[in-house]
């Protein structure tokens, strides 16, 4: 087998892949809730011969699919398929905005392309969708749970607004923190009282003056969720959450103690009672296995595309596979949309590119690089050993 037939047979199963793709965006549904999305994909699978576990590691809309096909690594490509909230006229309707409709188009076409070599192929094919990308990361929850312990390679895109291979998306660490007060008649008793709600003043407070002593790549993003019930009575209760990111692991942690010190002192301050804990999973940064990202290059700029931005050092954000990079290989990039002028993941406009005509060429460009750079790993595992 060589690339121009596992080209010839992604051609074959266009329509099926681009049927993907479109029920998937037909049929959004926000994280841990993509029932439909999760059903459908896995009864492809199975139609092409997969043998597929879902749920899978007690996440309800995750699943796992392999298709054995001789001694081998175990590449895996690594399906999305939640929605976001907040569009249409009245702000009401949930919608792909992310392309994750894509992503989970191109993913399985690439597993069902190489599904079409299998008697000539020493490996194992894996599928591994999970659910929540967007709100609480499930795939940070499978690799926890050792669900990419067994995986040699891992694959996936994004559409983006430019085509990049140098992705850097930063470690995240997500913090509630509650204060217990005593409530009083603020006019009448305010000696009584312990005011909860400045205790989370003063926390962000001493975060803001914290701020001018963190790295660059350093964000600390806090809303408060609780604040009190009336003027009139001192607050017994406040409640704070904090998005807490960093460029690498190991810096975060020494600032998300920072925040959490500048809690505890707000506690000492006023005598509230500080509780805090994780209210999502905690993201890792993205680390990028070299050989497959050299691969990925190099099948892409086979099949034109070769404007790649040179790299990214601003961080666009924070991704649960960067928590997948820290088990196994991993390469993740992203492909240019094609708009001009261009359009921006989680706009309204970037609907119209991740679906339908518009979608067309970045979707099978996509697929076949990933069944392409999967196919050089199964040829040469030395790659990523």
């Amino acid at each position: 087998m060589n690339k121009e037939e596992l080209y010839l047979a992604e051609d074959n199963l266009a329509a099926e892949i681009e049927e993907i793709s479109e029920f998937v965006f037909n049929h959004a549904e926000l994280g841990s809730e993509e029932f439909k999305s999760c059903k459908y994909l896995v009864e492809k699978l199975k139609e092409h011969g997969f043998t597929v576990t879902c749920p899978y590691l007690d996440l309800d809309t995750a699943f796992r699919a392999e298709l054995y096909c001789g001694e081998g690594p175990k590449v895996a490509v690594l399906p999305e398929y939640d929605a976001l909230p907040g569009y249409g006229p009245n702000k009401d309707e949930v919608a792909h905005a992310c392309g994750h409709n894509w992503i989970a188009a191109s993913t399985l076409g690439a597993a069902l392309t190489l599904a079409k070599f299998k008697d000539q192929i020493n490996g194992t094919i894996v599928v591994i969708g999970a659910p929540a990308e967007e709100t609480t990361g499930g795939k940070c929850d499978i690799a926890n749970r050792g669900g990419y312990d067994d995986i040699d390679a891992a694959l996936q895109f994004h559409l983006g607004a430019e085509n990049n291979m140098n992705i850097m998306t930063l470690a995240m660490d997500s913090i509630e923190f509650h204060f217990q007060g005593t409530a009083s008649h603020a006019a009448a008793y305010p000696e009584k009282g312990v005011n909860a709600l400045d205790a989370v003043n003063l926390m962000f407070a001493g975060i803001n003056a914290m701020r001018q002593q963190t790295r660059n790549d350093a964000r600390v993003a806090g809303i408060i969720t609780s604040g009190g019930a009336a003027c009139n009575i001192i607050p017994d209760y406040a409640a704070c959450q904090f998005y807490i990111r960093a460029k690498d692991r190991a810096y975060l942690e020494e600032l998300t103690q920072k925040v959490i010190n500048c809690a505890k002192g707000a506690e000492l301050m006023t005598g509230a009672k500080l509780e805090y804990f994780n209210f999502e999973n905690s993201y890792d940064d993205l680390v990028y296995h070299d050989g497959l990202r050299a691969l990925m290059r190099k099948n892409l700029n086979d099949l034109g595309v070769t404007d790649f931005v040179d790299s990214d050092e601003e961080a666009s954000g924070s991704s649960d596979i960067g928590n997948v990079s820290h088990v196994c290989p991993t390469v993740y990039c992203e492909l240019d949309t094609g708009a001009r002028p261009k359009v921006f993941a989680h706009h309204e406009t970037f609907l119209k590119y991740v679906h339908g005509k518009m979608a067309r060429h970045t979707l099978h460009t996509a697929t076949k690089a990933l069944a392409a750079t999967a196919l050089d790993v199964f040829e040469n595992p030395d790659i990523v050993k």
